[in-house]
């Protein structure tokens, strides 16, 4: 559960990623409220590199750091990077 000291978090997905549904379906099960990013909407992509200089999606930036990949390797960083938030029973 977000706080008031907690990070945002934002995350930049597409419709028709798998790792995307699952990677909201995670955040929404822990209580973690996110705001997500259409990389298909006109402008969206182009923000998204360069903010993060990634180009695949899940990304998913906690406060400034910026996390890639698929659902299961931004989760096991997540947990690692953010415990309080994420924690690694999670």
């Amino acid at each position: 559960m977000q706080t008031s000291s907690s990070p945002t978090i934002e995350i930049y997905t597409t419709p028709t990623c798998p790792d995307c549904r699952q990677l909201k379906a995670w955040f929404d099960q822990l209580g973690i409220p996110f705001e997500e990013h259409d990389l298909a909407r006109p402008g969206v992509a182009e923000q998204a590199k360069a903010r993060t200089g990634v180009r695949v999606a899940p990304i998913t930036v906690v406060g400034t750091k910026v996390y890639y990949g698929t659902h299961d390797t931004q989760r096991a960083r997540l947990r690692q990077d953010w415990p309080g938030l994420f924690g690694s029973g999670r």
